[in-house]
């Protein structure tokens, strides 16, 4: 099952619903609920959009998660995540300090580059 499959069939259940119970309200069959739910069909933009409002999330919720989850899929290294959610927590002006040496790294590293 894929994250969006997961999201629909945990908020399905949150709510009460039951697959045969949503496809009606969202207006399409039984079997592509199931196909959403369990087999990664991706839904059509619309549909997405029907499904998200009758679970009473956002299209964006559906689709990435929360913000947690996002940064999970887009970022593998747990321990670099660890330190940018450490660092969220600092005061303004630790966290400017930081994104300045993160941003001289980067420089650092793309000069490099291009002396190659």
């Amino acid at each position: 099952m894929n994250d969006l499959g997961k999201r629909i069939q945990e908020l399905r259940k949150e709510k009460g619903l039951t697959q045969q119970e949503l496809a009606k309200v969202v207006g399409i069959s039984h079997p592509q609920i199931v196909r959403y739910e369990t087999k990664g069909v991706q839904p059509p933009a619309d549909v997405l959009g029907r499904i998200a409002d009758t679970l009473d999330v956002s299209v964006d919720f559906l689709v990435n998660g929360n913000s947690t989850e996002k940064a999970q899929n887009t970022l593998k290294d747990t321990e670099l995540l660890k330190q940018f959610k450490a660092v969220e927590k600092m005061d303004e002006n630790d966290q400017k300090t930081i994104k300045s040496l993160i941003d001289a790294f980067i420089t650092k590293g793309k000069l490099k580059q291009l002396a190659l």
